[in-house]
């Protein structure tokens, strides 16, 4: 299994997408000046919605799954919103269309999709299930924990474009779909929406998508803000995101996969209704079928003592809501700023609170604090034992 990830489409983009085999969010009306540069003409503010929507987009990787899920328009016809599936990323993470006059399909999808990735077909059912179907009829479920929270919370707190959602939820929602079409999928060369009948068809031919592909490398942006001591915790995570268990953070990747390997990757992970989100989590398993859930908490600061009560947050939720649904130990990480004394009383503070949570949280695995620092223009990750 891998992640999945839920794109919202309306009946324009989604037929593109089907008819192209991408799928793409959109960043309006700005234009990224920063990627693999050291500065941007953004305010701090734009910039880091776009970092948000880049580090969505970053997380995706080859092979995972797509589920677009078309949103209700009664002008269009489309009663009920709806989720499509299934298709795989072709290779990922995603690339950059810039918003200008040049960008692929603009006028066609009349709005700017700035961050894509190419996808192919997996198992192509023609008929969506509702949104009343997945997320609020509850009559085969038997416990809270089952419900798609992740999709929940996503209604509850603003409209991400680009949603992961969790390894057993994925499972549910692809059971919805292959029971709503009887596990009858269609096969064809090409693929659109047809929004009078609001099913996916297939079509005798494919359309080859030309746009532009440019990679997305946030580290250059990322360093500036570093050594100007600015805030870069989006950045941070995308950089993360972008990288993780490919070999490039060969020291991060030695600190947190250990011998595993990666099942599922997400990032603002919602852990409640309130606005609480795990920054980055991962979900490990290796040769034997032994699973790690890690909740990763990022600073683009120093550590301190207050952040180990987020965690709890985290560790609370997953208790809760993750390990019913999907058995694994919890490995807590905190990534931090380096802090070069390590004989102030901070710095023995810090230590002192990350003990007194291993005491108070006995079934989950001992805290792992990570610092990070920059050596030759890269990041360098160095576990801290205490």
């Amino acid at each position: 299994m891998t992640t999945t990830h839920v794109f919202i489409v309306d009946a324009t983009t989604f037929k593109y997408h089907l008819e192209y085999l991408f799928a793409g969010t959109g960043a309006k009306d700005k234009y990224i000046d920063f990627n693999n540069q050291a500065d941007t003409k953004l305010h701090h503010s734009a910039e880091n919605n776009l970092v948000g929507m880049i580090a969505d987009s970053q997380r995706l990787r080859s092979n995972d799954f797509v589920v677009f899920y078309l949103q209700k328009s009664l002008s269009s016809g489309i009663n009920d919103g709806k989720f499509f599936g299934i298709f795989k990323i072709k290779k990922g993470p995603s690339f950059l269309d810039n918003n200008d006059p040049s960008q692929y399909l603009k006028n066609n999808l009349n709005k700017s999709l700035t961050f894509r990735v190419l996808i192919e077909p997996y198992r192509v059912f023609p008929k969506g299930v509702t949104e009343w179907e997945a997320l609020d009829e509850i009559k085969n479920i038997s416990s809270p924990h089952q419900m798609l929270w992740s999709l929940i919370y996503r209604k509850l707190k603003g409209n991400r474009g680009n949603t992961m959602i969790t390894l057993y939820e994925s499972e549910r929602l692809f059971d919805l779909l292959e029971k709503k079409n009887k596990d009858q999928f269609i096969d064809g060369e090409g693929y659109s929406f047809n929004i009078s009948s609001q099913k996916i068809i297939t079509l005798d031919r494919r359309y080859e998508y030309q746009g532009r592909k440019e990679a997305i490398n946030i580290l250059p942006r990322l360093l500036r803000k570093y050594h100007q001591n600015m805030a870069f915790e989006g950045h941070l995570q995308t950089y993360i995101l972008q990288n993780i268990g490919k070999g490039f953070l060969s020291n991060l990747d030695e600190i947190i996969l250990e011998n595993y390997g990666i099942e599922w990757l997400g990032n603002e992970v919602s852990c409640g209704v309130g606005m609480q989100r795990i920054d980055v989590m991962l979900s490990l398993i290796n040769t034997d079928g032994h699973r790690v859930v890690v909740p990763i908490e990022l600073k683009a600061v120093e550590g301190k003592t207050g952040n180990v009560i987020q965690i709890q947050r985290y560790v609370d939720w997953i208790e809760q809501y993750y390990i019913p649904n999907r058995n694994s130990d919890i490995q807590p990480v905190l990534i931090a700023r380096n802090m070069e004394n390590k004989e102030s009383t901070s710095f023995k503070n810090l230590l002192a609170s990350f003990k007194d949570f291993n005491g108070r949280n006995s079934e989950c695995l001992p805290l792992k604090y990570i610092e990070f620092y920059e050596q030759n223009e890269l990041l360098i990750f160095k576990e801290i034992s205490y």
